[in-house]
């Protein structure tokens, strides 16, 4: 590794650096599957951005991305929900957020199902409500809403790649709301 190994202001590393380490440690990441509920509780719509995947493609996906490091579970959610949806999405993160299930993306999709070419992440999936406006980042393509039903249909599921059509299922499941 380079002599700057991380910047502390920051915690990134160096792509250089995140070249290497991704090359030889599997990265933590968080999944966020933003949703809209009702007044019950009940999830209404579940929010998928629109951008290009790890694998170049063009996808359907939900908020992900890198733990830094000393960073707090809960920070890193807000972190990319409000980086990926916009400052004044509002998320409602628990305290002491616990995920819906733990993913395993691997460079061989045949693995786990899940899929990331440029290296194994453990990534910790939340279900994470939204309550106010969302505006993706230009990152992002776009962002869209879909029912329970909808994010399901074989429509929406082959707009998606790298395994989140099934994370989708997992995170609807968790809420009891798989049609």
């Amino acid at each position: 590794m380079s002599d700057q190994k991380t910047d502390t202001q920051n915690a990134w590393l160096s792509p250089e650096d995140i070249a290497q380490v991704r090359n030889q440690v599997p990265i933590i990441y968080v999944d966020a599957v933003p949703v809209r509920v009702n007044p019950d509780g009940e999830v209404t719509h579940i929010g998928m951005l629109l951008r290009q995947a790890a694998d170049g493609s063009i996808s359907r996906m939900v908020v992900s991305g890198r733990v830094l490091l000393n960073e707090r579970i809960r920070d890193a959610l807000m972190r990319h929900l409000e980086k990926d949806l916009g400052p004044l999405a509002l998320p409602r993160i628990p305290p002491e957020p616990a995920p819906f299930t733990v993913v395993e993306y691997f460079q061989d999709p045949s693995v786990s199902g899940f899929y990331d070419p440029r290296h194994h992440a453990v990534s910790l999936a939340y279900v994470v409500p939204v309550t106010g406006e969302c505006q993706p980042s230009q990152q992002a393509l776009d962002l869209a809403w879909f029912t329970p039903k909808e994010a399901v249909s074989d429509d929406v599921i082959l707009d998606m790649t790298s395994g989140h059509d099934r994370l989708i299922r997992l995170a609807l499941a968790s809420v009891g709301q798989l049609p």
